[in-house]
């Protein structure tokens, strides 16, 4: 998270060089909001959703049944295991009612709950990321009220941050 912080840093530093020194009011200022208001959001979001997983960790909500997630994805039912495989090639027949009664007492099983909901939908809602959604819009507004608003420089920038952060994340991978 702080090469992150420092990688936002120093572009946003940079960038505000050149505003500065190559192009007029209007973009400088443009730049800056977008670039601000949209780092902020991905800051935020990435402390949210990490704060979610520690507690996830801690509360024991995260198992490892030995399946990768690919695994998982393309078999959720675990149908093509090799180890639920009958000797001989025999076929294991069931009937069909009786598999729609176990598979719908399985979905009654993994329902979750309202509270359960809930507490995954924090990370959604958190502070942070509220906050840093309102320093979009009340930037945004600022821009279009006081006719400062040019979209070609205010959507680049804000485009920016989420670039960045897919950079670093996977030159570090």
């Amino acid at each position: 998270m702080k090469q992150v912080v420092l990688v936002f840093l120093g572009i946003d530093l940079f960038l505000f060089i050149v505003a500065y020194l190559f192009t007029d009011k209007v973009w400088l200022v443009n730049s800056q909001i977008a670039f601000i208001s949209s780092s902020s959001i991905m800051l935020a979001s990435m402390y949210s959703y990490q704060s979610m997983v520690k507690k996830g960790i801690e509360a024991g909500a995260v198992t490892d049944d030995g399946r990768d997630t690919l695994d998982k994805l393309e078999d959720p039912y675990d149908l093509y295991d090799e180890q639920n495989e009958l000797s001989d090639n025999k076929v294991e027949e069931r009937e069909l009612v009786d598999v729609v009664k176990e598979e719908r007492a399985n979905l009654k099983k993994s329902k979750r709950s309202i509270w359960e909901t809930t507490k995954d939908a924090k990370a959604s809602f958190s502070f942070y990321r509220l906050s840093a959604y309102s320093v979009l819009v009340l930037g945004f507004f600022y821009l279009n009220s006081n006719g400062l608003l040019a979209l070609i420089p205010y959507l680049v920038f804000l485009s920016l941050p989420p670039i960045l952060m897919v950079y670093v994340l996977l030159r570090n991978r």
